[in-house]
């Protein structure tokens, strides 16, 4: 069966594995069951679809969404989709006037929301209730009959997904079936996925990766889709349901890696184990967390540190780190999850193309990639779509990166966010945050320009738990300067901080998005911290 819309992926699944369960609650949701298999799914959707079409829901109308993930969230995607409408996914933690502003350019014809979130919606022709307790009822929706529904083809669009907004400016990226299929059918050709995975999630699924990645992708293979926000429940969860495919940030990685290393090296047995056994600690790992199921772990939405990559593999456990934004569905690239290169995000997906844009003599330059991955437009924003895809079809990443050379992509940061010193030394931020941000005193850092003298400044949110263990008390800001002079000296001298002047302490934690990018727009316009 060829696969060219996301429609044909549920059938395909429901074909070869209907009775196998596709998406899990891992809290109990009262209007739903814990898990539905993919022949229920498909049914309840085509019922669903059935009923968005009886209240006036068409092909290409906008159907907003605003849940965190549960099984109504995947049935409501899987509904709309069916009758050719776009699915616009919404951040839940947005404030009423964020969502206001996206449904005012979306004009959704219908809102689907959490119970606790349908007042933060503004008024439209059909707003649903997915918990069944105001508006209209999710439940009375679900027509029994089967009604026509409207062909569905591979150039029609499936999501309007509007971008973080860490800029301050969101915009609404237009992808199609084609767009996510061929992301789908080509990433699995690098990272295959099998009936009976079991893929456990952090990323939600209003952005495109959770969306994509740790959805529909479990759909394609007829695996197990499930998520979670408990932190530090993931390591019970994942032994709990055996999952194969752990989806997660950096920081986790980070903190995961630490308390094994720690846990191992507490006994001369376990130092000389992970020193001449890797691989017997690595097979023990796995047994522990996952009944020895686990197949690799994924990392995305910021640098992973490149010793935790390759520690991580050293012991046998696969680790992938990948590369994608929302405009390219969103997988550009991924790395073998046993790599021995630090810091690639691997080669480009099969039909994907990538070039460096004017490249500086150290071969830094903005990434450029072309393909079937690359979004339609900017919805209702011709002039944002001309500046980001240009004549030759070459979408402009906005990120900096070098390629290496056997194709393989090693992102430096975001070009927006270079900054230029007075010497007209580059500097990327986003390295200098990695190094401070694996001090252990240090919760938050974000690094920017300093107009006054020409230089940067970092902006460091503390760990109080880590000062207090330490002792610290007032002489916090010595400290944690100490620490960052250490850090800095494996960098070139015009990147570091010279004086503890450069160095601010916030009185709180950075704003941020729901994939825990900092709005740096949003610091810069505060109060400089003190």
């Amino acid at each position: 069966m060829g696969v060219t819309t996301i429609l044909d992926i549920l059938d395909r699944s429901v074909e070869r594995h209907g009775d196998r369960p596709a998406v899990r609650n891992l809290s109990e949701i009262p209007a739903e069951p814990r898990e539905i298999d993919y022949a229920s799914l498909r049914d309840e959707s085509q019922r669903l679809a059935a009923g968005l079409l009886r209240r006036g829901v068409s092909k290409g109308d906008r159907v907003v969404l605003l849940s965190p993930p549960r099984i109504r969230f995947a049935v409501t995607t899987l509904a709309a989709l069916r009758i050719g409408a776009w699915i616009v996914p919404i951040d839940p933690s947005l404030t009423r006037e964020e969502i206001a502003t996206i449904c005012g350019h979306a004009e959704p014809k219908a809102i689907f929301a959490a119970g606790e979130l349908l007042d933060r919606t503004p008024e439209a022709p059909l707003r649903v209730d997915l918990d069944d307790d105001a508006a209209t009822p999710y439940s009375t929706l679900l027509n029994e009959s089967q009604a026509p529904f409207p062909s569905v083809q591979a150039e029609d669009i499936a999501f309007l997904a509007y971008t973080s907004g860490t800029t301050g400016n969101p915009k609404g990226v237009m992808l199609s079936h084609g767009n996510v299929t061929s992301d789908l059918v080509h990433g699995t050709k690098v990272i295959p996925v099998y009936p009976d995975d079991v893929f456990l999630a952090i990323a939600p699924w209003h952005h495109i990766l959770g969306l994509v990645a740790c959805l529909i992708l479990p759909f394609y293979g007829g695996a197990l889709a499930m998520y979670t926000d408990e932190y530090r429940r993931i390591a019970e969860i994942m032994k709990d349901h055996g999952v194969s495919i752990f989806i997660g940030v950096p920081k986790l990685f980070h903190a995961l890696f630490e308390r094994l290393h720690a846990r191992v090296a507490s006994t001369l047995a376990g130092r000389l184990a992970w020193r001449f056994a890797p691989r017997l600690i690595g097979r023990s790992i796995a047994k522990r967390l996952t009944g020895g199921r686990l197949r690799f772990f994924v990392s995305g939405s910021a640098p992973l540190d490149p010793q935790v990559a390759l520690g991580f593999r050293r012991l046998g456990i696969g680790m992938m780190e990948g590369y994608g934004l929302t405009e390219t569905s969103p997988v550009v690239s991924v790395c073998d999850p046993f790599s021995r290169k630090a810091g690639s995000v691997g080669r480009p997906l099969p039909t994907v193309e990538a070039r460096i844009l004017d490249p500086w003599p150290d071969g830094v330059g903005e990434l450029l990639v072309r393909g079937p991955i690359v979004m339609q437009a900017y919805y209702r924003n011709p002039e944002a779509t001309a500046a980001a895809i240009d004549a030759e079809n070459w979408f402009h990443t906005g990120d900096l990166a070098v390629l290496d050379g056997e194709g393989e992509i090693h992102l430096r940061g975001r070009a927006k966010n270079v900054i230029v010193l007075a010497t007209g030394k580059n500097v990327y931020p986003e390295e200098l945050e990695w190094e401070i941000g694996r001090i252990p005193y240090v919760e938050e850092v974000m690094v920017r320009y300093r107009p006054s003298d020409g230089t940067i400044e970092a902006i460091v949110y503390p760990s109080q738990e880590q000062l207090k263990a330490a002792g610290a008390g007032e002489r916090a800001r010595e400290i944690i300067w100490g620490e960052i002079r250490t850090r800095l000296q494996r960098l070139a001298p015009y990147k570091r901080l010279r004086s503890i002047r450069q160095l601010v302490l916030a009185a709180r934690p950075f704003p941020k998005t729901s994939t825990l990018d900092i709005r740096r727009h949003l610091v810069d316009r505060e109060e400089r911290p003190t």
